[in-house]
């Protein structure tokens, strides 16, 4: 007995699967900038205090 995906199913995979990436993307591109944010000021703040 062979099982089929049908087309609605896959289609509703794929597109759960694009909008995971998509949150994925946007949380680790917040978290980037706050890293790159929290570098600067304490770079910022080592030169002003030299």
């Amino acid at each position: 007995m062979t099982t089929y995906i049908f087309f609605d199913e896959v289609l509703r995979i794929l597109v759960n699967t694009f909008l995971v990436s998509v949150i994925l993307l946007i949380v680790a591109s917040g978290i980037g900038l706050a890293v790159i944010e929290t570098m600067e000021r304490t770079s910022d703040r080592q030169a002003s205090s030299k």
